[in-house]
């Protein structure tokens, strides 16, 4: 599967980067104790993101997933008012604040299922089957949140 000609083809004027580094993935699983889905490995094995033309997280770099997760993690003003995130492994917004994720169950991805975070209510819902029909259906617009 050619990444970058799912997203090029509904999305032309999409932003790639240069391959993500094996070490940062790494780092990722080490950080989260979990291993990335092989979709996400194989997608930054094209790119290590890619954004519209207005700098929107189609897909978010490796380095940004690492950072924003440890961040939402670990910020104590949303351990106030949110449900914890440790069972979410998000990697990519909506603009509006609302995030896409993987589901973490007991350490691990088990599904390419990915949810959303309403960042308003707090919900977590099922959007899409994979990875793939996420970027299908985000960028033909049939995902609305």
């Amino acid at each position: 599967m050619m990444w970058k000609e799912i997203i090029a083809k509904r999305n032309p004027n999409s932003v790639f980067y240069p391959p993500a580094p094996r070490n940062q993935l790494e780092d990722i699983e080490k950080t989260f104790g979990i291993a990335l889905p092989d979709e996400l490995k194989n997608f930054f094995g094209e790119t290590d993101g890619v954004t519209d033309v207005f700098g929107l997280g189609i897909v978010w770099s490796s380095e940004r997933i690492k950072n924003d997760n440890l961040s939402i993690r670990n910020d104590s003003q949303y351990s106030k008012i949110f449900m914890p995130f440790d069972n979410l492994l998000f990697f990519a917004d909506a603009g509006n604040g609302d995030l896409f994720a993987f589901a973490v169950i007991q350490k691990e991805i088990r599904t390419s299922n990915i949810f959303a975070w309403n960042h308003e209510d707090d919900s977590r819902f099922w959007v899409t089957p994979s990875m793939e029909k996420y970027l299908e259906w985000w960028l033909e617009g049939k995902i609305k949140l």
